[in-house]
């Protein structure tokens, strides 16, 4: 069984051939003007100072419609767009960045994990202000779980079961049931997407850095996470000039590594010259630079020297491109003992 299911996860991540496109730049919010929270929090100010570096940058938003039916139909990306999202529904995103939204009118996808909403915490939104955010048209509701609980340390029937739960509560509610999903905390492993997929999930979401193409895995797509640290406009002014590599694959497609498999390493093909990329990664628990071995022009071997520290391990690499852009690739693996 464990078989079958790791070729279809290899099926799912196979990736296509297509011609060099910008791409689409997913950011990710959560919390807005709730301080005591800084690794999932932007202030308020700094939420209009990303909005009005978007509107200065000359980029569009993309509807969540468009973009899902755009991603389906294999329809590359022509510009580059900004897709907007948001994880958890917090009452502070409510409060404090809604207001600016529906003002200028700006869509996004908001991910619902939904115990707590059912729960009435004090710190989610209620299902009246959910459904005011679906009714207002500019806000496409996402899959999140019901537990928000940390996917690969569950069995895999009590994650069957943790989305029937969240299913249970969009059907009551919404009356409908989300097709996009976020991997919680951006953990996942072959089997979950397996699961997420037979839920009927089209496209899955992750929470690591990169450019959105043609060219990405559908079931785990890079998003820019953004809270007070990684919301400074440093950064995301150079976020706002990334595009997407023209990458053809990358080896091995791994997702979850646990003692028998960490450390990794990657190796990645691409339809252009990178003899120019730089790559970065955490392994040993903090960020270094990453030992690339130059197989020809286009394609290159990592290596990472020590293991990935426990629960989240992250690669980006990146190459000055034309017009002052950065092609940008980013990847994530979930770790356990």
């Amino acid at each position: 069984m464990k078989k079958i299911l790791t070729v279809l996860f290899l099926l799912h991540f196979s990736l296509p051939s297509f011609s060099d496109e910008p791409g689409v730049i997913s950011l990710m919010y959560h919390r807005v003007g709730e301080g005591k929270y800084p690794s999932t929090n932007v202030s308020t100010e700094m939420f209009k100072q990303h909005l009005e570096a978007i509107k200065a940058s000359g980029l569009s938003y993309i509807e969540p419609e468009k973009f899902k039916n755009q991603i389906l139909e294999g329809k590359i990306f022509s510009k580059r767009f900004i897709l907007l999202t948001v994880d958890d529904a917090f009452k502070s995103f409510y409060q404090n960045a809604w207001p600016i939204l529906k003002e200028n009118k700006i869509p996004f996808i908001m991910f619902v994990n939904t115990r707590e909403i059912s729960n009435n915490h004090p710190n989610y939104m209620s299902w009246d202000q959910i459904r005011e955010l679906r009714d207002s048209g500019l806000v496409t509701i996402g899959g999140h779980s019901w537990s928000h609980e940390y996917f690969v340390d569950m069995k895999l029937e009590e994650v069957k079961e943790d989305i029937q739960k969240s299913h249970d509560d969009y059907n009551k509610q919404l009356k409908k049931i989300p097709d996009l999903y976020a991997h919680t905390f951006g953990e996942t492993s072959s089997d979950i997407i397996k699961i997420i997929r037979d839920f009927n999930y089209k496209i899955i979401f992750g929470q690591h850095s990169g450019v959105i193409s043609q060219n990405e895995n559908i079931n785990y797509l890079p998003r820019f996470s953004l809270n007070e640290n990684y919301g400074k406009m440093e950064r995301f002014k150079n976020i706002l000039k990334s595009r997407a590599f023209n990458i053809t694959s990358y080896e091995p497609k791994t997702v979850l590594l646990n003692k028998n498999n960490n450390p990794s390493s990657m190796k990645l093909k691409f339809n252009e010259n990178v003899k120019g990329i730089n790559c970065f990664d955490n392994s040993g628990g903090k960020w270094k630079n990453t030992k690339i071995n130059f197989v020809t022009n286009n394609e290159i071997e990592l290596t990472f020297d020590e293991p990935f520290k426990k629960r989240r391990g992250r690669l980006n690499c990146t190459m000055p491109s034309k017009d002052g852009l950065i092609k940008w690739f980013g990847y994530q693996y979930s770790v356990i003992n």
